[in-house]
């Protein structure tokens, strides 16, 4: 630490100016120290325009920041969703792989770019450590880096090392990351959709694994399976034990053939201590990650994302609740398209029958306003904890009969009813 200079976080923070445009670091990789400190150095600050994807331990939903602070949010959530909703910034719908085109092209030209890394090594370089995804474009586009050095922060390998003389100001926090462990909301439901989606999932399959509890389930049932790869825009603590014991070896992957590949790590210090300076583990550019082209490659592509709502006819909402921005389309028309393409691949789209309200999330139409991320010329297998349809080739009738086979029984009248309303088979839906 001695070697290289540091700046306060005050210091640091004075290079932003009103009117710019600034990146912010994202998911574990968070800043929070020095995106706390420009919130406190708000009131010399107008129109400053933040953009970043998800965010983990700050809250930019307060009031007191209208006018000083817009939010243009790649991707919503918990951190900005207030603010997003009630007229305070915007959403940017957009999908993960094509983020850093809006960097290179100047669509959204950056100013400053804020990041957390780790400490530099021997070489004097640091690493993007748990968030590679967007921050190496907006690292490599932004025309000044303010960088919060973490020795918490891993020296995760791949598209993630910068030499610290990059950097325009830097500033020394020791603080645990933020952390995350999905395995808090595990429920019967989620369990039995982990178990159907896993016995789905072939030898050799390669795994891309969305966010939240389902995805943890569906590894905690894949134990007895062989040569898995995992080409993934993010992994969590559920995939460091099948890669112990060496279920998960990368062997048959065409695509960085021998590792798994990342964009971001989100999950438990356990996850941080596993990938840090640990060669098997490549965090690489979300543009190659997230390449339909790129995953198109590796076999028996199983893309597992989830959703909201799905209407009768395929259509999947994943990024808002009617007209309520509630997170993004992020990665999962990257990944539904790959495995599409890949020879043996299965998209899945997997989520619970109802909604924790009790609500039915297969329904005769998507909300009014709802986003539409995959649609139904993509869609292929859904899930729920009552099986499991492949929609791929079905009309629209056989599509609803599908669905509503895998909807929960007190909704499957009511599903019926409109369905023959819409439809006018009485065979089908009589």
């Amino acid at each position: 630490m001695n070697t290289y200079k540091y700046n306060t976080a005050s210091e640091a923070i004075q290079l932003i100016q009103s009117n710019q445009r600034v990146f912010l670091h994202g998911s574990a990789a968070t800043p929070v120290n020095l995106i706390n400190e420009m919130i406190a150095q708000k009131e010399r600050l107008q129109q400053v325009e933040l953009v970043s994807i998800s965010q983990v331990g700050i809250d930019l939903n307060s009031e007191e920041l209208e006018g000083h602070f817009y939010i243009n949010s790649l991707f919503v959530s918990d951190s900005n969703r207030r603010a997003i909703n009630n007229g305070m910034g915007d959403y940017v719908p957009v999908f993960l792989s094509e983020i850093p085109l809006l960097f290179t092209r100047g669509i959204l030209s950056l100013d400053i770019a804020i990041v957390q890394v780790s400490p530099p090594d021997k070489h004097g370089y640091c690493s993007l450590g748990t968030s590679v995804d967007i921050a190496r474009a907006a690292v490599n586009t932004a025309k000044k880096v303010i960088a919060q050095v973490n020795p918490n922060m891993p020296r995760v390998h791949g598209d993630a090392f910068i030499p610290f003389s990059l950097f325009d100001m830097a500033v020394w926090v020791d603080q645990p990351l933020p952390e995350v462990s999905y395995a808090n909301n595990i429920n019967d439901i989620n369990l039995k959709i982990g178990k159907i989606v896993a016995g789905m999932v072939e030898d050799g399959a390669t795994l891309q694994l969305g966010i939240g509890t389902i995805p943890d389930c569906v590894l905690k049932n894949l134990t007895n399976h062989k040569n898995l790869g995992l080409h993934t825009e993010m992994f969590s603590d559920g995939a460091i034990d099948l890669i112990k014991n060496g279920t998960i070896n990368n062997s048959l992957k065409k695509i960085v053939n021998g590792y798994c590949v990342t964009s971001f790590l989100l999950g438990t210090k356990k996850l941080y201590d596993f990938v840090d300076d640990n060669p098997i583990v490549k965090a690489l550019d979300i543009n190659f990650v997230n390449d339909p082209r790129i995953i198109s490659q590796n076999p028996k592509v199983t893309a597992i994302n989830s959703a909201i709502e799905v209407d009768v006819t395929g259509q999947v909402c994943s990024d808002s609740i009617g007209t309520y921005q509630y997170s993004g389309i992020g990665g999962q028309m990257d990944f539904i398209r790959g495995a599409a393409l890949s020879e043996g691949g299965k998209p899945i789209i997997a989520l619970p029958s109802i909604t924790n309200k009790g609500l039915s999330r297969i329904v005769p139409n998507l909300k009014l306003g709802a986003g539409v991320v995959t649609t139904r010329g993509h869609i292929h297998w859904v899930v729920t904890e009552y099986g499991a349809v492949d929609l791929f080739g079905m009309n629209m009738e056989q599509r609803a009969k599908a669905l509503i086979n895998i909807a929960h029984p007190d909704f499957r009248e009511e599903l019926e009813r409109s369905c023959f309303k819409r439809f006018k088979n009485e065979e089908m839906f009589g």
